[in-house]
């Protein structure tokens, strides 16, 4: 009896986006918890365009902490980045990484032309002109763009609560052409990022989900359930050997 030949899938045009998950595993916190607070604050005074109106100084103490300890030797990229990482310099199409984390670990790992939707810790926006700068110094009266005359004071590079996330026109045009989305360490209720997936599937992508739980309501075709530095490196290692992704089970199974 002949051996049954393994399916295969090749993939030309891949999205990706990652969420909180994923860098929860290198040890930086999530910010929003269930009580609605970040870091015993409310999101209404350190996540939205009123909130630094109205305490610019307490908003600065905010981000400059979560600066702060990304700096950290300890938070490092983990295995998840790092497949990742290698999907981008080994992957032969198009690969759009789009991510809802604003700090630098995929950049660490090696990722290139990442998308960050909701900004970068790392830099800091003229309220003027919206040039951002590298953050090399806490947010404060004295880190200031070049940009103006006279000089402005930079605001977080966030994007906050009632803010159009970034790149919006790039994201759609790639999950209308992709072939696969991946999402990896997302909750999948936060619109727009919520409703990639069905964008995806729309238009006749496949779609895989990378997560500690099957997320609610999720349209997601085939799901790995697991720490995202332990499933990730197992599902790259698939897509670049071009094999059917079926066999990570489906949502109906």
């Amino acid at each position: 009896m002949q051996p049954v030949a393994q399916e295969k899938k090749v993939y030309r045009r891949i999205v990706i986006l990652t969420g909180a998950g994923i860098s929860a595993e290198s040890g930086l916190g999530t910010f929003r918890c269930q009580d609605g607070l970040w870091e015993n604050h409310t999101i209404e005074d350190v996540a939205t365009p009123e909130g630094y109106a109205r305490d610019p100084q307490l908003v600065e103490r905010f981000y400059n902490d979560r600066w702060l300890q990304l700096q950290s030797e300890a938070i490092q990229p983990n295995p998840a980045h790092e497949a990742l990482a290698r999907l981008g310099a080994e992957f032969s199409g198009q690969l759009l990484l789009v991510t809802q984390n604003v700090d630098d670990l995929h950049e660490r790992s090696g990722a290139f032309a990442v998308h960050h939707m909701h900004g970068e810790l790392n830099r800091g926006r003229c309220p003027n002109s919206s040039q951002t700068f590298v953050l090399r110094a806490p947010f404060g009266a004295d880190n200031c763009c070049t940009c103006c005359i006279p000089a402005r004071r930079l605001r977080p590079d966030i994007v906050w609560f009632g803010e159009i996330p970034m790149g919006m026109d790039r994201i759609h045009a790639a999950l209308e052409a992709c072939d696969l989305f991946i999402a990896i360490g997302t909750s999948g209720t936060v619109y727009p990022a919520a409703g990639f997936v069905d964008i995806a599937r729309h238009h006749g992508a496949d779609t895989v989900e990378v997560n500690l739980d099957k997320t609610p309501h999720s349209q997601f075709a085939a799901h790995l359930i697991g720490k995202a530095s332990d499933t990730v490196p197992v599902l790259v290692s698939a897509i670049l050997a071009g094999e059917s992704l079926n066999q990570f089970g489906h949502k109906d199974e």
